[in-house]
């Protein structure tokens, strides 16, 4: 670990965190329909959608309406980017002549882009036409992180409304998400990565000349679009398989600086935002301080991990001074691909900038620990922000459990209805997970998938479940996932983690909606301090760490000991 590594990953924390409490505030004024700067311009826009969609929106749903919408939304946009796979090769913006993608593989990348996942088992460069990456690929980019944040705020406003038997309209929620948030940082973003070096053009390919004569295609493509829409909304979907290790996607330090900023600015954004919205700007902050800590020291361990080089080379002699470069790009290094794989795990990004396969064993159980807690620190857009309130409410049972009264989150009590919902989901990832990860290891084509055998074989489908059903997207990458049975397994993966999920979610939503709401008192359990921030973090340890310890012993941790006396599996 370096002077200078350490200055990269504070450098951008420290941007994250400047520019996350005005956005915050910006999103709260945006989701509250406040007057903001971009009103003048875009409300005409605005009132157009509603008119031609025949949404009114002035009239809000009820958590169930609110759920149906949003599901009746993900179906049609399933069907539609299925479509847009199956028919590519009649469509226009097809330069490379592309065949059809064939039906698994399409169910799979649908089912991941409609989820946020954006779980790639496909080459970009060499499967999707232009007209596929941009109106299915990237509008999902979108809109399913616009989704995302719909949801939050519904269970947000569940908390900051009394006897209200509404939480909001999700086609309002999406629009002026996409519209007001996304959409303008996207903007920006892409701009700036292409005054950095990536690509913004609908030429397929580009024939060059090497040093030694040859003749090589490059492809090329609307690149710096999707790069940026793929790191500000969580997604992670690459335009190249590569992903962010290709130099047309992330060209230099100054680009990947850049990339890792917008994967973390609107997630923790978020969090300041509910603060505002339930008054409170407490509440938020302290969530985004136990958000900040499980980053922190995941980023920490990652580094050490890394910088620490490979204890097998180490252990017969062999100087690791750089660190673990194998699977890095020497233009970032061990700190900035350290504080990548940590922070877009940390969210459901998914991006990737180094192979995560290469890393030491410990340095990989970083970002696999992130997903097996539901990539929610600080999470996806939105879903960062409804796992952690999830976590919250299970968080102030416990402490109702140890004082003898009955728990409270701001102003609403949390009863049998509460805790069984919240309970609901959170165990829907240890089911998925596990319960896909053993049947595949039972599997011989499972197996035969497999880039190595032993505990970082075990590694490589414990990841990919975590990360499909996190709704993260990246992978081990010695695993191949382009198989009938893991597109079709890894696929469900995504739709119960985020369906499954949010479900239950959405009616703890209408159920705090509902509610009335209690005075402080002076036996009201602060949520606001170190000791709630404490708690916080200890039921994330008890309820994940715990039940995932027996499959991360038997993969990761054995490896490592493995590694330390020399040996491999």
């Amino acid at each position: 670990m370096t002077i200078i590594g350490l200055a990269q990953i504070a450098i951008v924390l420290a941007a994250v965190l400047a520019a996350a409490i005005p956005l915050g505030g910006y999103i709260a004024r945006v989701l509250s329909g406040e007057r903001t700067l971009l009103s003048p311009a875009l409300a005409p826009v605005e009132r157009t959608f509603y008119k031609l969609s025949g949404v009114d929106p002035a009239r809000e749903q009820s958590w169930l309406s609110y759920t149906y919408s949003m599901l009746a939304f993900s179906i049609v946009g399933f069907a539609s980017l299925y479509a847009l796979q199956r028919f590519q090769s009649v469509l226009p913006l097809n330069p490379q002549g592309f065949d059809p993608v064939p039906a698994d593989l399409a169910f799979n990348t649908s089912m991941s882009f409609i989820t946020n996942t954006n779980w790639q088992n496909y080459s970009g460069e060499t499967t999707m036409s232009h007209l596929v990456q941009m109106l299915g690929l990237t509008v999902h980019n979108f809109v399913s992180a616009a989704t995302g944040l719909a949801m939050a705020f519904a269970l947000v406003r569940g908390f900051s409304r009394a006897q209200s038997a509404t939480v909001g309209n999700f086609w309002v929620d999406l629009t002026r998400a996409t519209l007001y948030v996304l959409l303008p940082l996207a903007i920006v973003v892409a701009l700036a990565l292409v005054g950095l070096g990536s690509p913004q053009t609908l030429t397929g390919s580009l024939e060059a000349t090497t040093l030694e004569g040859a003749k090589q295609i490059i492809s090329i493509g609307p690149v710096a679009s999707q790069e940026a829409i793929k790191e500000l909304g969580t997604n992670g979907g690459g335009f190249f398989n590569a992903n962010s290790a290709h130099p047309f996607e992330n060209p230099n330090a100054f680009s990947n600086l850049l990339e890792n900023w917008a994967l973390l600015v609107v997630p923790f954004a978020s969090v300041f935002a509910f603060g505002r919205i339930v008054l409170d700007f407490r509440q938020g902050r302290a969530i985004a301080i136990a958000m900040g800590i499980v980053l922190v020291v995941g980023v920490g361990v990652a580094y050490w991990a890394e910088a620490n080089g490979n204890p097998l080379l180490s252990a017969i002699g062999v100087e690791t001074s750089p660190g673990n470069m194998e699977g890095k790009e020497v233009r970032f290094g061990v700190a900035s691909s350290a504080l990548f794989a940590t922070a877009t795990t940390g969210t459901s990004t998914g991006a990737v900038n180094s192979m995560h396969d290469s890393f030491t064993p410990i340095g990989g159980l970083v970002p696999l620990f992130n997903m097996l807690l539901g990539c929610i620190s600080p999470g996806g857009v939105g879903a960062g922000l409804y796992g952690f309130l999830v976590l919250a409410v299970v968080a102030v049972f416990v402490a109702g459990l140890m004082v003898g009264r009955t728990p409270e989150y701001l102003g609403k009590k949390i009863e049998t209805r509460e805790m069984k919902l919240a309970m609901l989901a959170v165990l829907i990832y240890p089911l998925t997970v596990l319960g896909f990860s053993a049947a595949s290891v039972l599997v011989k084509s499972a197996l035969d998938s497999l880039g190595n055998s032993g505990p970082h074989g075990l590694s490589e489908i414990l990841y990919a479940f975590a990360s499909t059903n996190a709704n993260n997207g990246s992978a081990f990458a010695g695993l191949s996932g382009n198989t009938p049975w893991y597109n079709t397994t890894l696929g469900l993966a995504m739709f119960l983690g985020r369906f499954a999920y949010v479900v239950p979610v959405m009616a703890l939503a209408g159920s705090f909606a509902a509610k009335k709401k209690s005075p402080e008192s002076a036996g009201t359990f602060p949520t606001h301090g170190p000791l709630f921030i404490g708690l916080l973090l200890g039921v994330i340890v008890i309820l994940y760490l715990l039940q995932y310890f027996p499959a991360l012993a038997l993969g990761p941790v054995v490896e490592h000991l493995l590694l330390q006396a020399g040996k491999t599996f």
